[in-house]
C-alpha cells in the first residue's frame, strides 16, 4: 500500500506499519510501500504496540505515523555494537 492510498483508508488516525519498500538517502528512511498492521486514535496506543512488534522481531522495519503527515520519511538510526546511538 502506498501513503497516499494509507492516509485515504486511515484519515486522521496513528497507523502502526511495516515498511515493504523503502530506501535511504543522507540520514532519512524513505518509505514507499508499507503494510499497515493497527491504527489507533492515540499516539501512545500506537507506540505500545509499535513497541511490541519491535521487541518480538527487531530485524522487521516497523514504524508508526499519523496520516495527516504529507510524506512518509523517518530519520535512520544506526545501530552499532552497543546499540542504537
Amino acid at each position: 500500500m502506498r501513503w497516499d492510498e494509507v492516509k485515504e483508508r486511515f484519515p486522521n488516525e496513528w497507523v502502526v506499519l511495516e515498511a515493504t519498500r523503502a530506501y535511504s538517502r543522507e540520514g532519512q528512511r524513505f518509505i514507499e510501500e508499507m503494510a499497515v498492521i493497527d491504527s489507533y486514535e492515540d499516539s501512545s496506543e500506537a507506540l505500545k504496540r509499535y513497541s511490541e512488534l519491535h521487541r518480538k522481531d527487531p530485524h522487521r522495519e516497523y514504524c508508526f505515523f499519523h496520516t495527516s503527515r504529507p510524506v512518509v520519511v523517518a530519520r535512520e538510526r544506526y545501530v552499532g555494537i552497543r546499540g542504537p546511538r
